[in-house]
């Protein structure tokens, strides 16, 4: 038995030959073959091999072999080879790569290409049904939009069938305001400029094919709605929209909405009214300038929530932006009021009588350089209806980003985009004079450098940027400490009756507050030129009844 051991032993020492560079040595040890190793490595793997555990375990592999139907030395490297380290499997049997970062083995692994680059595709490691098959990445990005899917585009033209059903000539304009609400779920007052679009023949009829093929086949149905708005809008070799583009949609909201009803008997001033809404568009979304409306600007605004609101309210008033009747009047009015004698200019003598003669003559004249703005008059030293559109919706409300522009732009005397101390000194020097003139208690202007400092808190104090303004919710303050006296004095004051309404009414903007106590003001002064007008007839008919 034993002499049967030792010679299955000798069998399986010949079968299992040393590979010495998988034993990844320690660096400090020469590399195999050296002669400060010769025969040391032989020696240790034959005292190896002679260990009783070694020698169980050997013993037990070539029983197994002997009992699966084998011998000798390939029974070794059979079934049971598993249980060996991978290090002393013979030439031939799969063996992982060694680690990476070994230093001195001068083999190259298994995963390196001839050119020291890495070879995934000789990974081992990797199965040979993933090495094959390429990441396909779907198409994420579709120039004319993202084509509908099959269930969709069957679901809409469903929906067209059904609306579409016993006019085969097509539908007429009034009969198109059903698919624009209801299929296309855009704002109803966008029936005209989206017939239009499609009957580009002016045949006064849409038909089902035509329609189809600009909704469904050009891929509109998928589009977002501030996109498909763009597109509907826009004229075809443009990609931006102007003033003239929003026309068409003011036309048919004075049309059709019962809350701008009345005005159909005073044409001159729906004309007005649609141009007021248009600039109050573009002072709010177009940030490039130019008079042009971009997709990006489009997205970031809220007209397209404004557009639905004046689509489902009845009250336009309640629709404060953009679209209120209220906010044109008091705009409107307001303007009237400055332009004396009704040629639609405003000059800088009637500017500066706004708000009871609350602004500064520098700040005027720093508006009238156009510094701000460029006027859209083109009549020298005057200021148009856009303009003033512009001016009152800033100084209203100097917390929004259209305004803290505009007022930047006039603090800033040299345009070097900050605004320095001796910058805003300039600005208060007259504020400071018009306070002694008023009796009023002078504040040197040390101590309101301070206090602007620590109201807007900019990360230098030694200069302000318009960054530093994005930041702070008083910006407001700080430009009417400069050159509004009126509003200064009011914010020293702390009237508590604006406080606790802007407490109750956090939503509203300082623009929403102001525009509803003018229209109250305004609303009262008429009722009262009408009542004194009544009574003066009164008073006349009974003096001629009489005679």
């Amino acid at each position: 038995m034993e002499a049967a051991s030792a010679a299955d032993l000798s069998s399986a020492a010949e079968a299992l030959a040393l590979q010495v560079d998988l034993l990844q040595l320690p660096p400090e040890i020469p590399a195999p073959g050296a002669p400060a190793l010769s025969g040391v490595l032989e020696r240790l793997f034959a005292h190896w091999l002679t260990l009783p555990d070694t020698v169980a375990l050997v013993g037990c592999l070539v029983q197994k072999a002997k009992a699966s139907g084998g011998g000798g030395a390939a029974a070794v490297v059979g079934p049971g080879s598993a249980m060996l380290p991978s290090m002393m499997m013979q030439g031939g049997a799969a063996v992982p790569p060694l680690s990476p970062r070994s230093p001195r083995l001068s083999r190259r692994p298994s995963g390196v290409g001839a050119g020291g680059q890495p070879n995934r595709s000789a990974s081992p490691l990797r199965p040979a049904a993933a090495r094959a098959v390429k990441e396909v990445i779907p198409q994420f990005y579709f120039q004319d939009g993202r084509p509908p899917t099959y269930e969709l585009k069957k679901q809409c033209i469903a929906i067209v069938d059904q609306l579409f059903a016993g006019h085969s000539n097509g539908l007429r304009i009034q009969e198109f305001r059903l698919v624009t609400r209801e299929l296309c779920k855009l704002p109803s007052f966008f029936t005209t400029v989206l017939f239009g679009k499609i009957d580009k023949e002016n045949t006064g009829f849409v038909t089902r094919d035509a329609f189809i093929d600009f909704w469904l086949n050009s891929n509109m149905v998928t589009m977002d709605v501030a996109t498909q708005v763009f597109i509907i809008l826009k004229q075809t070799n443009q990609d931006f929209l102007t003033k003239e583009d929003f026309k068409p949609v003011l036309r048919d909201l004075l049309d059709n909405h019962p809350g701008l009803e009345f005005l159909k008997s005073t044409p001159e001033f729906q004309e007005r009214y649609a141009e007021t809404v248009v600039y109050r568009i573009f002072y709010c979304l177009s940030r490039i300038g130019g008079g042009h409306l971009t997709l990006r600007e489009l997205k970031r605004g809220n007209l397209i929530d404004a557009l639905r609101h004046a689509d489902d309210e009845e009250d336009i008033n309640k629709v404060l932006r953009y679209f209120s009747y209220e906010h044109f009047y008091v705009i409107y009015c307001k303007f009237w009021e400055l332009d004396t004698d009704h040629d639609f200019f405003i000059d800088k003598e009637n500017l500066i009588k706004y708000g009871n003669h609350a602004l500064t003559y520098r700040i005027v004249d720093r508006i009238f350089s156009e510094v701000p703005r460029k006027f859209t008059s083109k009549v020298e030293g005057k200021m148009g209806y856009e303009d003033f559109v512009h001016f009152i919706l800033s100084e209203e409300d100097k917390s929004s980003e259209p305004s803290q522009e505009y007022w930047f732009r006039c603090i800033d005397l040299d345009g070097n985009g900050i605004l320095t101390h001796n910058e805003l000194q300039f600005f208060f020097e007259e504020q400071l004079h018009r306070m002694e003139c008023m009796a009023q208690e002078p504040v040197l202007f040390e101590d309101i450098l301070c206090q602007l400092i620590d109201m807007i808190g900019p990360e230098d104090e030694t200069f302000f940027t318009l960054k530093d303004f994005r930041r702070c919710k008083l910006s407001g303050h700080f430009f009417n400490i400069l050159f509004n006296l009126n509003k200064f004095m009011a914010f020293e004051a702390r009237d508590p009756f604006l406080i606790r309404q802007m407490r109750e009414e956090p939503s509203l903007t300082d623009w929403d507050r102001f525009a509803r106590r003018e229209y109250i003001r305004l609303a009262m002064e008429e009722d009262g030129e009408d009542a004194s007008n009544a009574s003066g007839d009164v008073w006349d008919e009974s003096l001629e009844s009489p005679f």
